[in-house]
């Protein structure tokens, strides 16, 4: 049996929160929105955090929720402790089922994102990327990613360098290996990114063509460019992006909403054609190209 110790953040700094319940043994710590707020797009190195924020942290069977409890008052203060709350979660396998549901899939034309379990298709002329869910974004199934993961399918990378702006769990910059690429630098600002990317690279065979930075990042321009993060980051990363790109670069930018795409490409106009815009539901991929 497995319990949660929730309480509100209040004025209590996130990281020094997620620190001490880790100090705990906290096995999964989650930040969750009490007061029906939206998070807008953060700037770049921006990590944001609602007015009213719900602390939630899982332990497993060998803690015990009183010590937690007490633990949680001489670390964080009685105030915290005194408005927590704690209920037993039964484990009961669920975490099995839910991988279980996940399935492999396609883009494009020979491109497959396959969790570790599922057998490979039947496509001999299938290009696989083995990807199993986690804590880092990018698994497919956001349309962002799938747009992304559709374009890269049609495009000619053999021998070409990659950058990877926003990299999350590595898909984009591994498909792109996967599918000829000669290298990839895979860039975000969050350490858990980099890590996921790292070790997604290694299950797929491709670690020693991935780099990873951190953010900033000095970066040699390459013949594509991925972007897949949010409209104002993108707009406001034009300048980097764009002296990413060597002449006649391919890049793609994606995270934006369809409504969204007239700022983006205006803010890219005068260095690059536009060779496609893609859209999936609400959100939109536009594929452009460096003027030499």
């Amino acid at each position: 049996m497995l319990y949660e110790i929730e309480f509100p953040l209040g004025s209590l700094s996130a990281d020094t929160v997620e620190e001490a319940l880790l100090e705990l043994g906290a096995s999964s710590i989650t930040f969750l929105d009490q007061g029906d707020e939206p998070v807008l797009e953060p700037r770049p190195g921006e990590i944001k955090l609602w007015s009213d924020t719900l602390v939630r942290a899982l332990f497993d069977e060998s803690c015990d929720a009183l010590r937690g409890l007490a633990g949680l008052a001489r670390v964080l203060g009685r105030q915290a402790a005194e408005r927590a709350s704690v209920r037993a979660v039964a484990s009961g396998g669920w975490e099995r089922a839910w991988l279980e549901d996940w399935k492999s899939m396609r883009f494009g034309r020979r491109l497959w994102v396959c969790p570790s379990w599922a057998p490979p298709p039947g496509d001999p002329d299938a290009v696989i990327v083995r990807l199993d869910p986690g804590l880092a974004f990018g698994t497919g199934t956001h349309p962002t990613t799938a747009l992304c993961l559709q374009m890269l399918d049609a495009m000619p990378l053999s021998g070409r360098a990659v950058i990877d702006y926003g990299c999350g769990s590595g898909i984009l910059g591994i498909a792109a290996l996967k599918l000829g690429a000669a290298r990839v630098v895979a860039v975000d600002l969050d350490p858990q990114a980099l890590t996921a990317a790292r070790e997604n690279a290694a299950r797929n065979g491709v670690a020693s063509r991935l780099e990873t930075q951190g953010v900033p990042a000095a970066l040699e321009p390459a013949a594509c460019v991925l972007a897949n993060i949010l409209a104002g980051p993108l707009i406001e990363l034009a300048s980097t992006l764009t002296a990413a790109c060597e002449a006649r670069a391919d890049l793609l930018l994606c995270g934006l909403l369809q409504t969204q795409a007239h700022a983006v490409k205006a803010a890219y106009s005068a260095s690059f054609d536009i060779v496609q815009v893609a859209a999936r539901e609400d959100w939109c991929c536009i594929h452009a190209r460096r003027i030499a």
